[in-house]
Formats: structure tokens, sequence, C-alpha cells
């Protein structure tokens, strides 16, 4: 048998997926806060969570590419 192949870290694509989950949080996060009355505030709250989300989230991509 051979062994499964290695998935190949792709610089590119570690940061195009980290800048979407940050994207993505923050705009959630200006939607609830716009419900909730204060987009800004709602964005700012979005970036807190995204960031770390976004590293977990690459992290989990490419665990076993290095």
């Amino acid at each position: 048998m051979e062994p499964t192949a290695r998935r190949q870290f792709q610089p590119a694509g570690a940061g195009g997926l980290l800048l979407g989950v940050v994207l993505l949080t923050i705009a959630v996060g200006v939607l609830v806060g716009w419900a909730a009355g204060s987009a800004g505030i709602g964005a700012l709250i979005g970036a807190v969570v995204g960031i770390p989300l976004a590293v977990f989230t690459v992290y989990r991509r490419y665990r076993g590419a290095i």
C-alpha cells in the first residue's frame, strides 16, 4: 500500500483562507451589531472573534502539510 499523499502548504491559499474567515466574521458581526443598534461595535467584536478563529481554521486545514 502506498502512503497517503501529504497536503502541500500553499502560502497564498493559507492567506486567502485567513482573510476570508476574518472578513466573514466581521460581516456577521456587523449584521448582528446593526440589528442590536451599533454596527461599529459589532464589527469590532467580529474582528476580535475572527482573528483567533481564522488562525485556528488555517491550522486545521494545513496541520499535516509541514
